[in-house]
């Protein structure tokens, strides 16, 4: 899912390549919602596309952007205070505390909204069952929704916040990869590598579809790479002689991706793996954030403002499909929409939302969340021994400078 992450760029900018792939990923999966959420129990001509191009890929594309994103903040803050327990700690906290901040009050704003429209606009039953919703939003704040959902897909409801699966498994990803950066130092890339191997090997059961890591892992292992020479050398700066024409390339790219995600798991056991990889590869090319998926202009601007918002975009589009299926409920045999009348609706209410949602709640609390952190690290460093007190205690052996 399109979990927020660091500034990331030239002058602690963010990366607009970043950004578009991040709002490609989420048209892709607000599109591959649609068909069930919004127009139930679908359009035929969308069930039609889908036999020969899904999209729900997306959600490994934020994987392998969120893998990248938080590993290239992340490790080299850790790095740079390793041997140091107290600053190593301090740094963890601080990165768990901008986490907190930045990902859960929107996160639970929009599960607590969902079980309120459980309660009081759901006479057409679109959200679902109280008893699923109140599950569902449990399994969310407790970060195992991923969890929730594998056991519920194909046997019982879930509940109208099932896309909270993702985030959970992210969140999971964030809690533990600062640790184990920590135990294994320099030697993450090879649990990295291992982790893909592992799955590449593996026939994918509705569990493992539900924690699967494989593109997480190759957006670390590609933050990894970059301040490596080889990372520079392969540099394409050849694509910018291109000119409009290197678009190209992320199309093909894509068009892979979504014909991949609408292949016969049972023929190509393989096909996450290799989404997985596609996926980095795309990630590779907006890394350099020098517009080699896209020229600039007005519609990279366009992609920039949804990348933005894309986590709120994709906490916000199924309730919104759910609350115009009510509506028309309501409005009953009267007022009967077109399809493409209630997807524009849809578009511009979700457009909506997710851009207050942006600028008067992550915005803020971001800012808010990165005070706390500094203010926790600062606080958490500064907490050593007055420099008086060697003289009145025994001078610590080597093995207790941590401690």
């Amino acid at each position: 899912m399109p979990v927020p992450s660091e500034p990331l760029g030239p002058g602690n900018g963010r990366n607009r390549d970043i950004e578009c792939l991040r709002a490609v990923a989420v048209i892709g999966v607000a599109f591959h919602h649609m068909q069930g959420s919004l127009f139930h129990p679908g359009l035929p001509w969308i069930a039609q596309l889908f036999r020969h191009a899904q999209f729900w890929f997306g959600v490994d594309l934020f994987f392998a952007i969120s893998g990248f994103i938080i590993a290239r903040s992340l490790l080299p803050q850790v790095a740079a205070c390793a041997g140091n327990v107290r600053q190593q700690a301090a740094t963890i906290g601080a990165f768990w505390i901008r986490r907190f901040w930045r990902l859960l009050p929107s996160a639970w704003l929009w599960l607590g909204l969902i079980l309120l429209a459980t309660l009081a606009c759901n006479r057409s039953g679109a959200f679902g069952s109280l008893h699923a919703n109140l599950m569902a939003t449990l399994a969310g704040m407790l970060d195992v929704a991923n969890f929730r959902f594998a056991d519920a897909i194909f046997r019982y409801e879930y509940g109208a916040s099932f896309v909270y699966w993702s985030l959970s498994l992210e969140e999971q990803f964030y809690l533990l990869l600062p640790l184990l950066v920590v135990v294994l130092r320099r030697r993450i890339d090879l649990l990295m590598v291992a982790l893909v191997l592992l799955q590449l090997c593996l026939f994918r059961t509705t569990l493992l579809m539900s924690i699967r890591t494989d593109a997480l892992a190759l957006g670390v292992l590609l933050a990894i790479a970059v301040p490596g020479r080889m990372y520079a050398a392969l540099n394409p700066c050849f694509l910018l002689r291109l000119r409009a024409v290197r678009v190209l390339l992320p199309c093909l790219l894509l068009a892979c991706l979504a014909w991949l995600a609408s292949t016969d798991p049972l023929a190509m056991p393989f096909r996450i793996s290799v989404i997985a990889a596609v996926s980095t590869i795309l990630v590779w090319l907006a890394s350099y954030d020098n517009d080699y998926l896209l020229p600039a202009g007005r519609f990279k601007r366009a992609l920039v403002w949804i990348g933005a918002r894309s986590y709120a975009i994709y906490l916000i589009h199924v309730p919104v499909y759910f609350l115009l299926r009510e509506l028309c409920f309501r409005l009953g045999a009267a007022v009967i929409l077109p399809a493409w009348l209630l997807a524009a609706l849809a578009i511009g209410l979700i457009a909506l939302l997710a851009d207050l949602n942006y600028r008067f709640l992550e915005q803020p609390l971001r800012e808010h969340g990165q005070r706390v952190a500094e203010n926790f690290g600062q606080r958490w460093k500064d907490r050593q021994l007055p420099v008086y007190a060697p003289a009145l205690l025994p001078s610590p052996s080597p093995a207790g400078e941590g401690q």
